[in-house]
């Protein structure tokens, strides 16, 4: 068991009562995190019960709840928008900070996305903002209204099917929509951003993500979810981003407090992660490793064929793929104070066959190089990438000193 679920309750500005569900981790939480669904969605959507459960077993309390009108929140759906919906989730931090802890991470899916990156500069507490499919735009969401657009602005409000459901639109959502700025939003945001986005995405376009992601300032990421569809409806895609998130967090947050451990019933307090390559397991998953290399989040796993679910490239690979842009990046930087033409740079770097595949005596590397380059300035750059820092720890004889921490 990683934790539980906990029913709560907190009243907007307005007096409705909205429900939630805290996941709460076992032993005190890392950190907590604030999570705003997508439009006429519930906090008991798959993809909001399976990324804030993921997050709980990584030691994340997570606060996930219905806004106005929606689930088992009261209120009146037709007399929403989105500056309501941004509204809600400022009084969802105002009950963590009351009740538990301010939000330290505030994620939003789909216009819930857009809704964060709006409300996180209303939460002072807030270190960092991950958004999942997310709309460039609020009126974004007017498209799945298609036609009835027309009857709305006319009529002043229609009845619209949402997900094979029906919801009482007022032209008062439109016009709120229309006045909101979502991208200047994320430009004045001054906190890590992280944006993850389905490149198939066939409900918010990945274009949204890349204008999201061009508006914010650094530090910010962007996450490819690869063949996840909207919803997420995948178990495995919303694992994978929540793992993906939670290595990003890390970066963020003062302290880190690791989740209690049931067999000794003991909780142990590490300092936050400053630097270098931080790796934890995935829940659910048998072999996969969310990583964090000073900040950047990738995963780590195994293929099929050793027991994982092949999320990501498997460590040796990694190390390959180390040594190939490691050299690449040295030869790029003697070329550029040469003054040399080096137009580009292709590094292959391969195990050479061996009994064991993951121990082998030689890595085989081959590089192509364009430009205008004469033989000896080609000589000159292929020693100069075996002089890489990478090379030199391969090829240095490092030691690895391990302790239990």
């Amino acid at each position: 068991m990683d934790g539980e679920t906990r029913k709560a309750e907190f009243k907007t500005t307005t007096g409705e009562k909205l429900a939630a569900a805290l996941e709460m981790p076992v032993g005190h939480p890392r950190a907590y995190a604030l999570f705003a669904h997508c439009f006429s969605c519930s906090k008991d959507i798959k993809a909001a019960r399976e990324i804030a459960r993921a997050l709980r077993a990584e030691g994340f309390a997570v606060l996930r709840f219905d806004f106005t009108g929606l689930g088992g929140s009261q209120g009146d759906f037709a007399n929403t928008n989105f500056s309501s919906n941004v509204s809600d989730l400022v009084s969802a931090a105002d009950f963590l900070r009351n009740e538990y802890e301010a939000p330290s991470i505030v994620i939003g899916h789909s216009l819930g996305g857009a809704a964060a990156i709006v409300a996180a500069s209303h939460i002072a507490e807030a270190k960092g903002v991950a958004v999942i499919g997310a709309p460039a735009e609020a009126d974004h969401v007017a498209m799945q209204i298609g036609e009835q657009r027309a009857e709305i602005e006319k009529n002043g409000v229609a009845t619209v099917q949402l997900a094979g459901r029906p919801f009482k639109i007022k032209k008062q959502f439109l016009d709120d929509l229309a006045d909101q700025n979502v991208l200047a939003c994320a430009s004045a945001l001054k906190k890590p951003l992280l944006v993850m986005h389905a490149p198939l995405d066939e409900t918010v376009g990945i274009e949204n993500a890349t204008q999201i992601f061009t508006a914010a300032k650094h530090p910010k990421s962007f996450v490819s979810l690869d063949t996840a569809d909207h919803l997420l409806t995948n178990t495995r895609d919303a694992r994978y981003a929540a793992s993906v998130l939670a290595a990003w967090a890390e970066r963020y947050l003062d302290t880190v407090d690791a989740p209690k451990n049931t067999a000794t019933d003991t909780v142990a307090t590490v300092p936050a992660f400053l630097g270098g390559a931080s790796a934890h397991s995935v829940a659910g998953e048998p072999l996969a490793i969310s990583l964090s290399i000073d900040g950047h989040p990738m995963v780590i796993d195994a293929g099929a064929d050793e027991g994982g679910n092949n999320l990501g490239p498997n460590p040796t690979r990694t190390l390959e793929a180390a040594l190939a842009a490691c050299g690449a990046m040295t030869m790029q930087m003697y070329a550029r104070r040469k003054g040399w033409n080096l137009d580009g740079i292709e590094t292959q770097v391969r195990r050479a066959k061996s009994e064991d595949a993951h121990t082998p005596h030689l890595l085989e590397k081959k590089v192509r190089l364009s430009g205008h380059l004469d033989d000896a300035q080609r000589a000159r750059l292929l020693e100069i990438g075996d002089k890489c820092p990478v090379h030199r720890m391969l090829t240095g004889g490092v030691k690895v000193q391990s302790q239990l921490d």
